[in-house]
């Protein structure tokens, strides 16, 4: 797989620190408010839904706010029409007309689906943020690239599987994910529920990457010495949903499987957007027979980082996963040996 390798910092005015924390003295209120008052307004006519959703606000940080809550709140993810390209593109990898005819035959699904009723894949939400913002007179592009999950496998990655957005706000880029942020569509059944997750909103780069690896890594908006490689981005601990609630950043154990010795510290460290509150730090070690919750008696530093250290008694192969607040965060694999 070849990836493409450009790194162009102070041209794009891209920095690792651009993130939604730049904007803590903004209330998005307004904002939010006015995306709310026309949810179930149509998409046939974008420009004069834009117009409406950034007419009395003052930035484009809360225009584009009410753009990307009304992409959210109001756009379903289809969940089997993800499932259909995902073969689709599986059975055509080696037939590259067959694939371009199924790519020209989804772009007609999509589209009339997302039109007309309001349900699209991760390319639909990122085109709709990309023509709204675009209306506002915010620049916005479509991001290509690879995506983790616990539900994606990352086995035999070798053409991007999902599309983000990149936005530009007082000269910088920011990155999100309205796909990710809408809700949860449920695998069996292919059922979608609301549920907005703001932590996919101006997503703090070093964390984003954990999840998103982009085809072009400009795109990551990370320092060229800071970008991980395919491998290593392969090779990342499962990081959940929730985790972009509470975390800035993850930074150890940086692989989802791991050898250590019974009796060896094991360190995990992370940042946090916030403190949290200590007792609801948690680890669950399951080691296939049984399953223990313990308190992960973390130590929070000033600057709110967060190191929790563990160690494994016996040999054995263990899922270890963090919880906060009862919320999976992160999932390793210890195989511990003598």
């Amino acid at each position: 797989m070849k990836v493409t390798v450009l790194v162009v910092l102070l041209a794009w005015g891209l920095t690792s620190y651009a993130q939604v924390s730049d904007f803590d003295h903004i209330s998005f209120r307004k904002a939010d408010s006015i995306a709310m008052s026309y949810k179930g307004f149509s998409l046939e006519d974008m420009p004069k839904l834009s117009g409406k959703l950034v007419a009395n606000l003052d930035t484009d940080i809360e225009r584009f706010r009410a753009i990307y809550m009304w992409t959210c709140t109001n756009i379903a993810n289809d969940y089997d029409l993800f499932k259909k390209h995902k073969r689709k593109r599986k059975r055509y990898m080696d037939d590259s007309l067959k694939l371009a005819e199924w790519n020209k035959e989804l772009s007609e699904i999509l589209f009339d689906k997302l039109l007309k009723r309001k349900k699209t894949i991760c390319t639909g939400y990122a085109y709709v943020l990309k023509q709204l913002s675009k209306f506002a007179g915010i620049r916005c592009r479509i991001i290509d690239g690879f995506a983790r999950t616990n539900t994606i496998s990352i086995d035999g990655f070798s053409l991007p599987n999902h599309s983000w957005t990149a936005v530009q706000l007082n000269g910088k880029w920011y990155l999100c994910d309205a796909t990710w942020a809408s809700g949860v569509s449920n695998v069996d059944t292919g059922d979608f529920k609301f549920e907005y997750n703001n932590g996919f909103f101006l997503t703090a780069p070093e964390l984003f990457v954990k999840n998103h690896y982009p085809a072009d890594l400009r795109w990551t908006l990370l320092a060229e010495d800071q970008i991980p490689s395919f491998d290593a981005f392969l090779e990342g601990p499962l990081i959940y949903g929730e985790a972009y609630k509470v975390l800035e950043e993850h930074s150890t154990p940086q692989k989802m499987h791991n050898t250590v010795n019974t009796k060896e510290t094991i360190t995990f460290q992370y940042q946090l957007q916030n403190k949290v509150n200590t007792d609801k730090v948690q680890l669950v070690i399951d080691s296939g027979i049984n399953n223990k919750k313990m308190n992960a008696n973390p130590k929070i530093g000033t600057d709110n980082s967060m190191t929790i250290t563990h160690q494994f008694q016996k040999t054995g192969l263990y899922d270890v996963h963090l919880l906060i607040n009862d919320e999976y965060i992160t999932t390793y694999v210890f195989e511990v040996i003598e």
